[in-house]
Order: C-alpha cells, then structure tokens, then sequence
C-alpha cells in the first residue's frame, strides 16, 4: 500500500450541509430564494441561528450565524469562535501555538475528536496525530475573514462523515470584503496584533489577500514568546452561472514556551505560583501551508459542487505533564513530531425536481482524503535535547466516502429527509518496531432519517434518528508491542459508530425573537483510541450522553441582541467498573450576552460563559469545581475608522480552563508519584486596544 495515494491529485466535491437551498449562499452573504415550485418556501436571509432556517433545517441544533454576529464578540482566542454554538466550551490546557480544547454535549473532545471541523469545506481534524486523534488547531484562521459559521450537532448530516459523533461546523470565509482593513492591537501581557485586508478588482475577479503578525507572552512567569504570522491569498471571479475560488494560504508559529498544566499540590506548597510552570522548556513550533480550488455550476434547478485541497502541515510540541516519575534522573519530558500532507477533494450534485405534486430535492455526494504522514513518532528530551525515541512511524491513510440525502414536501406541514452514507477506509502503518507494522482496511455503512412538521405560526418540530462515527488512530489498529512488554496493548477497531436521536422546536414565533430547543440522546459503541502521549492505546467502554439544549437570540430594539444558551448534559460510561462518570464530561453550560450597535456609532458586547463543576475520575471522587467568566467589548467606529476595548475576565475570576488528575512525581516524592488534580488556570483580567482603519 506504499501507493495508496501519494500523488495525492484528488477528484472530489463540495459540502451540502444537509441544506442546500441555503447553503448555495457561499459568498458574501447572498439572499437565497428557494424555487416555488420546488419546496414553497419563504425567502431566506443568513442572519441568525434559527429564524434562517425555517422551512429549510433538517434538525432544530443546527444554525448559521453571519459576519454580523461574530465581528464585535470580545475573543480572547480564535478558537472561541466556536463557542457561539450552543453548549460548545473552547479552553486551553498549554501554550498559544497549540490546538485548544473543545467541550460539547459530555464530550471532552480532547483537540477535536467526535467534532468535525472544517473551513470552506476542508477538514481540518487531523488523524492519526502526533498528539491524539482528530487534533484541529484554528490557529491559522484569520477572524475578520469569516464571513459565516454553519454548525450542526448529532450524526443527522449524510454529508458530514469522519469525526461527527457530536456534530460539526464550517467556518466559511470571505470573497470580498466590503473595505479594505488596517488594523493594529496592543495589550497587557506583552500581547501585539497587526493585520492588513483587502480585496481590489484585477481583471474579470477579485483579489483577496490578508496579512497578519501577532505576539503573545501571556500572564505567565514562564513568557510564551509566542508569534504568529497568517497569510491568505484568495482570487474569486465567475458569473451567475459558475463562479470560481482559488485560494493560498500560509501559518507559521515559531518556537514557543508554554506553561502546561500543573500540579495543586505544587501550588499549594508553595514551590510555584498559580502562574508557574514546572517545566521551563516545554512548547513548541507549527506551520502549515495549503492550497485548494472550488467551483460552483448553477444551471436552473440543479447545482453541482467541486472542491480541490492539499495541505502540508508540520508540530513539534514538546511536553512533561508527570515530571519525574517515569525517569527521575532525566524526567519525563517528551516530544511530539508529526509532518503530514493531506489531499482531497470533493464532488457533489443537487438537483430539485418533483415527484408528482411533492418537491423534492436530491443530493448525491463523493469525498476523498489522503493523509501521507511520513513521521508521527513520539521522542524522551531533556530541556527539548533528544535522548531516546520511544516510537518513529509512518502512516498512509485514505478514505473515500459516498453519500446520498433525500428532501420531499409530502404537505405544506410535514416534509422528510432521509440519507445514506458509506465509508471506506485504508491504512499502512510502517512503524520502527517491526511488530506494529502492518495494513488494514474498514467500512462503514450509516443511515440518517428526519420527520419535520410545519411550519405553523413560524414554528418547526423535528424528529431526528442517525448513525455517524469516528475514526481511532491508525497505528492502534496495528499495533501488538507496546512501551510495556509485560503489558502488551489490545488494538482498537479502526472506524468506530455512534447512534443519536433528537426531538427538536424552532421557531420565530415572536417579533425579534428566534428560539430552538432539542432534546437528544448519543450512544458512542466505543471510546477506544490511541494515546500520543504514551505511545500506546487506552480502552474506554462504551457510553450514553443524553440531554437537552435550548438556544435564543432576541432583538428587542434595532441596535440591540440579547443571547442565551443553556445546555444540560448526563454523560455516563456503560458497565465500567471504575465508575460511571465520564471524566471532563460538563453536566451544565450557560453561555450569554448583549451586542449593541447604536445608529451613533457607539458599539459593544458582553459576553458571559459559565460551566459546572465536573467530574474528574470515574468515580466522580474528585471534581473541578464551576467556572465563570465575563468578557468585555466596547468601541466606536465611524464612516472609515473605529476604536475599540476589550476587557478579558472582567471580574478576574481565579478559576481554571481545565483540570486532569492523575498521577505525578515532583523532586523528593516517593518514587510511585502521587495522584493529585493538574489545573491550567484561566487568564487573569487583561486589556487590548485596537484601532482599525477602512479604506
């Protein structure tokens, strides 16, 4: 299988996102009429999570949310973003130059796994990862570029495959942008931003292109020195019928130190502060670089969807999370090293039609995605000095995926959608220990069905069943020789599945206001994957999530929006004798604000994100007690400048982004290590400036 794709030239498509009549919408926030004659259904406007998608979702925890509603959210990170889909949290457990942590629906979704990430349509889940299965790092998305943010939640979508067990978004860029952007930052904390936006006519198209340079040395004792350096490329021409996307872009983050998570007990004697770090030199470098093309074909009732990608893409991340306990000269520093390319593509065809006197809308779909991983490998440092290599491996993994998606309008109250998805799936794993070398092949088969009654009064109630899956780590499906001799690893199963239902309501019912509510039920077979940072795989049994999630936006006044999102969570492991509780699984997410934008000019958000207290073991013996934090923006813009001010962690809430308890060894300790909870606190209160300037 040394062939398995490595020209990596790929044909394949584009995304219908279980909507497409809406999702024809890709640039610059178009106004999107559905043929009469085709589904009946009223005009419809991006702007909102709910109200847009009436008469045209398949499920009430799907949104779209426009340029509108996320420019003048205060973001202390990009990856926060995410956060705007109701239950999502988005933390962050090291160093700026790494992939967040994500949370949604009793998932801790570690960097990404059971959450497919995408941006226009390109995953950027990462399998097979240096640092663990399905690691997604936004780091390289440049914020005043994304013109939209579509999510979905559940395994309801036939397009979406790998990695959607709780749901997935597309962050959708811009074509055009209405000014040319100039805009500078500068912050507590070492903390200095500077971008430069525009997209002038140069011949039949326009030509995007954004630069932007940004440095962080963070609260820490231990200063980050992070950079950060984004470069897009973008040029867009076409007419109605076919319009075309040819887009670069570039990331690069330089060596950076980081103040990972660290022991309470080391706090707590006093040896570090809150803000210490018990391991000076770990962090890391990254990088990536891609290229892709996509073209859209209308031709009255039927479009037709292409889109081409490659992506080089590099980590070294160097980390000690138990200090001294596996080797109490040296310590148990370790490096991460992953050099991938990914290609792929994808080709889709929606064509509406009628079958009688019901319109119907049909979509078929192909995907293809090759990782050709020349080195994953997993390396003992001291101080980022290479000592030992505990795994060199390379990987090739190619999927191809088919689906098919089925609308019909049986009445002018109750409509259906049904799917089918298959997936197959190959790997060849070449690893140093001849053992754990070897090839392997699955597929999977997945159903998808949606009952939608209405709408009435503008009001929709769903009925949701579906099948999705996620993919573990290809070297756990091969390996048969761990770390351990006298503990020798159980291979996981390649392509795992999950089952979810859902009952959902939207509606628009009330001037102002757009409402949904779902309650839903996940079962995941299996949450067996491989563990980078060990170099061997962990065994976790099945589980059941169940919940309800209930999400508002209501704009009592022109310059004014007030936002609610409340998600409650039971998350629990099926017969597992240590315990029920599923560690960092969130029971209770509240995430809110108010966004004004006064005909003054005057403008401003604030922003509250409230988690519970968790479980941290199985037994549910030790917790992370609840976290609260309030953001802050308030600016002024006029015709071409505006001014603004960020306040982060208003109130300077000591409280923590995540915590882990495990066990650890400090100097001086027994030589077994003591278990004892590992915190990342959150930031402390901080300011940022900014000025922008349109021309």
């Amino acid at each position: 299988m040394d062939g398995l794709g490595r020209a990596a030239l790929l044909i394949v498509s584009s995304v219908a996102f279980g909507v497409p009549a809406v999702a024809r919408a890709q640039d610059a926030g178009q106004v999107v009429s559905a043929p009469a004659e085709a589904t009946e259904l009223p005009e419809v406007v991006v702007r909102g999570r709910a109200e847009d998608l009436l008469g045209a979702g398949v499920s009430a925890s799907q949104g779209v949310l426009d340029r509108v509603d996320l420019e003048d959210k205060p973001l202390l990170r990009r990856g926060e973003v995410l956060e705007t889909v109701p239950g999502m949290v988005v933390t962050q457990h090291s160093g700026e130059g790494k992939a967040n942590q994500y949370f949604l629906r009793g998932f801790n979704l570690d960097h990404g796994t059971d959450f497919a990430l995408s941006v226009d349509g390109i995953p950027v889940n990462l399998r097979s990862h240096a640092h663990g299965q399905g690691y997604t790092d936004l780091n390289f998305v440049i914020p005043e570029l994304v013109d939209r943010l579509e999510f979905k939640k559940g395994p309801f979508y036939p397009e979406v495959g790998d990695f959607s067990g709780a749901g997935a978004a597309d962050l959708r860029l811009a074509s055009r942008l209405l000014e040319a952007i100039g805009r500078a930052e500068v912050g507590m904390f070492g903390h200095v931003r500077a971008l430069v936006a525009d997209s002038p006519t140069v011949g039949p198209g326009n030509l995007l292109y954004a630069v932007e340079y940004g440095h962080y040395d963070g609260p820490w004792e231990l200063k980050q020195g992070s950079n950060r350096v984004n470069g897009v490329l973008r040029y867009a021409w076409g007419d109605g019928r076919d319009r075309f996307r040819l887009t670069g872009g570039a990331y690069l983050a330089p060596l950076w130190h980081a103040t990972d998570q660290i022991a309470q007990r080391a706090v707590d004697s006093g040896q570090i502060s809150r803000l210490g770090a018990l391991d000076a030199s770990d962090g890391g470098t990254t990088g990536r670089g891609s290229l892709y093309f996509d073209w859209v074909h209308e031709a009255g009732e039927r479009t037709t969807r292409l889109l081409l990608y490659g992506t080089y893409y590099r980590l070294d991340l160097y980390s000690n999370f138990t200090y001294f306990l596996d080797d109490p000269v040296n310590g148990d520093q370790f490096e991460q090293v992953d050099r991938r390319l990914v290609a792929g593509g994808e080709l889709s065809h929606t064509w509406r039609a009628a079958w009688g006197s019901f319109p119907v809308e049909n979509t078929l779909g192909l995907q293809l995605r090759n990782d050709y991983i020349p080195t994953v490998s997993l390396r003992r440092t001291v101080g980022r000095e290479l000592v030992g290599v505990t795994s060199d491996d390379r990987v090739e993994e190619l999927s191809v995926g088919a689906y098919a998606g089925n609308q019909i309008r049986w009445t002018s109250w109750l409509r259906t959608a049904i799917g089918l998805r298959a997936d197959v799936y190959a790997i060849d794993v070449a690893s140093d220990t001849a053992a754990n070398s070897g090839g392997k092949a699955a597929a999977i088969v997945n159903p998808k069905a949606t009952l939608t009654f209405g709408p009435w009064a503008k009001t929709e109630l769903y009925v949701d069943f579906g099948t999705g899956f996620h993919s573990n780590d290809a070297r756990g499906a091969t390996v048969t020789v761990g770390p351990d001799p006298a503990n020798p690893p159980a291979q996981v199963p390649l392509l795992v599945r999950t089952v979810g239902a859902e009952l959902g309501l939207r509606t628009a019912i009330l001037p102002g206001l757009a409402s949904t509510l779902s309650l839903w039920y996940l079962r995941s077979e299996s949450e067996l994957t491989f563990a980078g940072d060990s170099g061997d795989t962990e065994a976790n049994p099945p589980s059941r999530k169940f919940g309800v999630e209930w999400s508002s936006s209501y704009r009592p006044l022109p310059w004014l929006t007030l936002a609610a999102d409340i998600s409650a969570t039971r998350a629990r492991y099926v017969d597992n004798p240590a315990g029920d509780a599923i560690a960092n699984s969130i029971p209770f997410v509240l995430t809110g604000g108010a966004t004004v934008d006064t005909p003054t000019g005057a403008f401003g958000s604030l922003r509250l994100r409230h988690f519970s207290s968790r479980p941290l073991i199985e037994d549910d013996s030790v917790r992370q007690p609840a976290s609260t934090l309030v953001n802050l923006k308030l600016g002024y813009r006029r015709a071409w400048w505006e001014g603004a001010v960020e306040v982060y962690n208003l109130f300077d809430a000591k409280t923590d982004e995540i915590a882990y308890f495990y066990r650890s060894r400090l100097p001086g300790e027994p030589a077994a290590g003591v278990e004892d909870v590992h915190f990342h606190p959150a930031d402390p209160i901080q300011v940022r400036v900014s000025f922008t300037a349109h021309y």
